[in-house]
């Protein structure tokens, strides 16, 4: 039992897909296969050109478990891009797969040039022995949830939409490494995260809520910058965050981010006195936020 794509966010349109298909496995039996490609297709034709991606292969890992049993992904290179629509479904789906039931989204293209569709499969299922159904659109104030809105949204630092066509806060995933220690100097130190990423789908302050299992950490409340530091002459792209009233070892930890609210843009500060003050007053914007989180900002 099988479903398959770019499943990108892992959004409300996915979650539908998957749990139609963790549906028909356990109905036979079987288990449910959320089958992934990596790089995405867009990422590998136009990697300059390509969309910042809403989740990393870790992160989307880690938003399909407990959705489904297991991840199959498939490198997507040269060959598999060139690969006909038959021939995937022939070697990945028959012979590597052993797909007996098949659960796609209403807009699913593969192989080729986009040449294989629904119909395809539905053609191609009945000599291989295999049954594809698909999952209606699910839709928001009536709009077709999609990855592109869940991006536009996080583009427009609007998390509260975000949140609605993801069915949970976005989070990001990274590991904490040793920074310029310059945030330290300010009276605010930060775990700063390698996040892994060329482009980030959204960027400023924001507040947040951070796990650490590894650390003993749950839910704790903080403040994140996400960009590249205009202000200081390391441009790369950083997630730093300060927790509140927690004095820990982090380094070597991984911690999930959730982004409840976006308090300001990035911005380039005359000195460090005045990034220092204005550290101060997104600690306060973020605990005010984070202590009546059904207000306005």
């Amino acid at each position: 039992m099988a479903t398959l794509g770019n499943l990108d966010g892992v959004h409300r349109g996915h979650q539908a897909i998957l749990a139609q298909a963790r549906h028909k496995a356990d109905s036979l039996g079987v288990a449910s296969i959320a089958v992934v490609f990596e790089p995405q297709p867009r990422e590998f034709f136009a990697p300059n050109d390509a969309p910042a991606r809403l989740t990393r292969l870790k992160e989307k890992c880690h938003a399909l478990a407990g959705l489904v049993d297991g991840v199959q992904v498939l490198r997507f290179n040269g060959a598999l891009a060139a690969q006909q629509p038959e021939a995937f479904v022939e070697h990945w789906l028959v012979r590597e797969l052993g797909v007996k039931h098949l659960v796609v989204g209403d807009d699913f293209r593969f192989g080729a040039r986009r040449a294989g569709d629904y119909s395809l499969l539905q053609r191609m299922g009945v000599d291989a022995g295999f049954d594809v159904e698909r999952t209606r659109e699910v839709l928001h104030k009536g709009r077709r949830i999609s990855s592109t809105w869940v991006r536009q949204a996080l583009g427009a630092n609007d998390l509260a939409l975000a949140e609605s066509l993801l069915g949970r806060p976005y989070q990001m995933l990274g590991r904490v490494g040793y920074g310029m220690q310059l945030a330290r100097t300010l009276g605010s130190p930060t775990a700063n995260l390698r996040i892994n990423r060329k482009v980030s789908p959204l960027k400023g302050v924001f507040a947040v809520r951070v796990d650490a299992p590894s650390a003993g950490l749950v839910d704790v409340p903080g403040v994140a910058n996400l960009g590249s530091r205009p202000s200081i002459p390391d441009r790369d792209m950083a997630l730093e965050v300060h927790l509140f009233d927690v004095d820990a070892d982090l380094y070597g930890h991984e911690l999930r981010v959730r982004f409840i609210h976006a308090l300001r843009p990035e911005q380039t500060f005359a000195g460090l006195d005045a990034l220092k003050h204005q550290i101060h007053l997104d600690h306060q914007a973020a605990r005010a936020a984070l202590a009546h989180p059904t207000d306005t900002l």
